[in-house]
C-alpha cells in the first residue's frame, strides 16, 4: 500500500506540472484567437468593445484580467469538465472535437502500435534464442527501415501502393461518397481498408526498435546463472526459452510498450498530415494555425492523461510482474 500510495502521489504532482504548462504554454505563442476571431466578424460589419469582452469571455482569453485569474478558471473548467468552445471548429465545444477525432487516432496508431509491438517481440525472442539464423539476419533490415524518416517512408508507401499501384486510398478515413457514418459493415471495411496503409507504414516503422531490443535482452538474459541452473536441472529448450529466458527479457519491453501507448495521441500528428487522416492530429495542426488555446489545451491534456496513465500502469504491472522493485521502493 505504501508502495502505491507513493506512485499515486508522485503522478498528481506531475500531472499538475503538466497542467500548468499546458495552461501557459499557448499563452506564450505569439498571436491571438481573440484577434482571428474579430477579424472574421469584421468582415461582416463593425464590431463593437462589448463584442470582444464578449468573445474573450467565451474563448476564456479575458486580457482585461490577470493571469493568475486565468490560471484559476482554467483549472476550474477543467474540474467541471467545461474545456472551452474551439476557434477552428467554432462554435463547437472542445470535448466534442476531441470526442470525434480521438476514436480515429486510437483505433489507427493504438491497433497499429499494438500489432508492431507483437510481431517485433516475436521475431526478436526467435532470433535471439537463434543466433545466425534467418530471422536474426532480418534486423539490419528492419532497423535500416527504422532509421528512415517515417513522414519520407509514408511518402514513398503513398507513392508506390496508391498511385502507381493504386492498392489503398491516398487519404482520408472512409469513402465519403459510398459510405455512411454508423455501426455497419460496409463503413467498418471502408475504415479498415483507408487505415490499411498509415497503420502498415507504421508497423514497418517501428517493429524494428522491438525486434532489436527482444533480441538483445535474450542474448543478454541466457547467459545468467538461473538458465544456466534450468539446463542443469534437464528442463526442455522450450521450457527454458519461454518461462525463463523470453519471460524476463520481455520486461524492458513493455515498459517500453507502454510509454509508446502513452505517446500514441502525440505520435498522431506526422502520421494524420501525410495521409489526411480525420484524427485528433490533425485538428491539433489546425488548432494551432488558428491560435485555438482551448482545443490546444484540451489536445494536450488527452496526451498528458495518455502518457501519465501509461506510466503509472506500468510501474503497477513491474510490481506485480517483478516484486523486486517493490522492495526497493
Amino acid at each position: 500500500m505504501r508502495y502505491l500510495l507513493r506512485k499515486l502521489a508522485f503522478y498528481v504532482v506531475a500531472l499538475w506540472a503538466a497542467l500548468t504548462l499546458n495552461f501557459l504554454v499557448p499563452r506564450l505563442m505569439p498571436g491571438n484567437p481573440v484577434d482571428l476571431m474579430l477579424s472574421k466578424l469584421a468582415t461582416k460589419g463593425p464590431v463593437t468593445p462589448t463584442t470582444r469582452n464578449a468573445i474573450e469571455a467565451l474563448l476564456g482569453t479575458d486580457t482585461h484580467s490577470s493571469l493568475w485569474s486565468q490560471y484559476w478558471t482554467y483549472l476550474h473548467h477543467l474540474v467541471t469538465g467545461d474545456l472551452g468552445t474551439s476557434i477552428a471548429y467554432f462554435p463547437a465545444p472542445v470535448s466534442q472535437v476531441i470526442g470525434q477525432t480521438l476514436p480515429w487516432t486510437v483505433g489507427l496508431i493504438g491497433l497499429a502500435t499494438l500489432i508492431s509491438f507483437a510481431i517485433g517481440i516475436l521475431l526478436g525472442r526467435a532470433a535471439g534464442w537463434r543466433r545466425g539464423s534467418w530471422v536474426d539476419n532480418l534486423i539490419p533490415v528492419t532497423t535500416m527501415l527504422q532509421s528512415v524518416p517515417y513522414f519520407w517512408l509514408a511518402l514513398l508507401l503513398l507513392f508506390l501502393l496508391g498511385s502507381t499501384w493504386p492498392v489503398f486510398p491516398l487519404s482520408g478515413g472512409y469513402d465519403v461518397y459510398s459510405v455512411t457514418p454508423g455501426w455497419s459493415l460496409p463503413f467498418a471495411q471502408s475504415v479498415l481498408y483507408h487505415g490499411a496503409l498509415p497503420a502498415l507504414t507504421i508497423v514497418i516503422s517501428s517493429v524494428g526498435g522491438w525486434m532489436l531490443g527482444m533480441r538483445n535482452m535474450m542474448v543478454s538474459t541466457m547467459s545468467e546463472d538461473f538458465v544456466v541452473t534450468a539446463e542443469a536441472k534437464g528442463l526442455t529448450p522450450g521450457r527454458i526459452r519461454s518461462r525463463y529466458v523470453a519471460r524476463n527479457a520481455v520486461l524492458p519491453s513493455i515498459s517500453g510498450f507502454a510509454i509508446s501507448l502513452g505517446f500514441v495521441v502525440a505520435g498522431s500528428i506526422v502520421t494524420e498530415a501525410v495521409f489526411s487522416y480525420p484524427g485528433i492530429g490533425s485538428a491539433l495542426l489546425l488548432a494551432v494555425g488558428n491560435n485555438d488555446y482551448a482545443l490546444m489545451q484540451g489536445v494536450f491534456l488527452i496526451i498528458t492523461l495518455a502518457v501519465l496513465g501509461a506510466n503509472l500502469l506500468v510501474d503497477l504491472l513491474y510490481g506485480v510482474i517483478d516484486p523486486r522493485t517493490r522492495a526497493r521502493s
